[in-house]
């Protein structure tokens, strides 16, 4: 099968989903190409073709590509889409927003999520919440689907770089426009791809007190900072701080959840981290289920303690 993969980048690098959904899109055979999509992408498309098993790098570079708007991405996808026999992105938001719009252009349907490849046209996928894995085989002519990336190792970067081919871009519809992007910056690791995650949830009570008592001990242990849906909804944390099945989907080495009941929701964007630990002042919170360790008690005695040990 010939493969194309959508890359996600900042147009000066690659985001690691774009490593981890390589992963995936190489099960389905060796041949699979990478299109860097976007405006002055030099850069991302040569970080782009030292991933070991890039067989080809295509380099789409265009002004109207410059923002990802999701109508000229499908467009471009689809125009290239004769060629190759499967089309994947990563299940990040950058994949979500345009892969749905291809497979509608494509007449075909989406697998979103993708945990497993078993055949080129068999795939494993969570559904309720991650509490059951369904196996899905697509009849269809072309396969689009999204990778899920905490479920794949990325891809190493090799010694020998593909070849970058640049592409004319051809006519791409302008349906909506760029105003402008409100973008967090941390020195922190990003969420998705750290190795620790601590998040927090309501039993903060407030903004002063998630930051008070949980950015030291991130800072102790080079950790990225989550929060679970109930805390974003309180206003403790941003909305790009979420782990769970309506935010991100993390699977850290170590994840520290520190007033947490452990709704399924959440559970879903985390119960895959390597080691849990489970910090809650109720002994029969649903989180010590999934926990390999739990400390029952109150977080604000509890994290002070951690965070003078450390």
């Amino acid at each position: 099968m010939t493969t194309l993969l959508l890359a996600e980048h900042d147009h000066a690098s690659l985001n690691e989903a774009t490593a981890r959904a390589l992963t995936a899109a190489l099960a389905l055979g060796d041949d699979v190409h990478l299109l860097v999509a976007g405006r002055d992408c030099g850069p991302a498309a040569d970080a782009a073709a030292e991933l070991t098993g890039v067989a080809k790098v295509i380099r789409a570079d265009h002004e109207d590509l410059a923002h990802h708007l999701a109508e000229p991405l499908a467009a471009l996808v689809v125009s290239l889409a004769a060629a190759y026999d499967a089309l994947v992105a990563p299940a990040t938001t950058f994949g979500k927003n345009v892969m749905p719009r291809v497979a509608a252009l494509l007449d075909v349907m989406q697998i979103s999520d993708v945990t497993e490849v078993i055949a080129p046209d068999t795939f494993e996928r969570p559904i309720y919440a991650g509490n059951a894995i369904e196996t899905v085989r697509s009849g269809d002519a072309k396969r689009v689907f999204t990778v899920r990336g905490s479920a794949f190792t990325p891809a190493a970067v090799g010694d020998a770089a593909a070849a970058v081919e640049t592409i004319d871009v051809p006519r791409l519809p302008l349906m909506s426009t760029f105003v402008s992007a409100e973008i967090s910056r941390s020195t922190r690791p990003e969420l998705t791809a750290a190795r620790v995650v601590i998040s927090g949830g309501r039993a903060f009570r407030s903004a002063d007190n998630f930051k008070r008592y949980l950015e030291p001990l991130a800072d102790k242990l080079n950790a990225a900072i989550g929060a679970s849906r109930a805390a974003v909804d309180a206003g403790y944390a941003p909305n790009d701080f979420q782990v769970g099945q309506t935010g991100k989907i993390v699977a850290p080495d170590l994840y520290i959840a520190c007033g947490i009941s452990g709704a399924i929701q959440h559970l879903a964007g985390m119960k895959d981290a390597k080691v849990i630990v489970a910090i809650n002042k109720d002994p029969d919170a649903p989180i010590f289920q999934v926990a390999n360790y739990g400390l029952v008690g109150d977080i604000f005695d509890i994290l002070p303690e951690l965070e003078k040990a450390l």
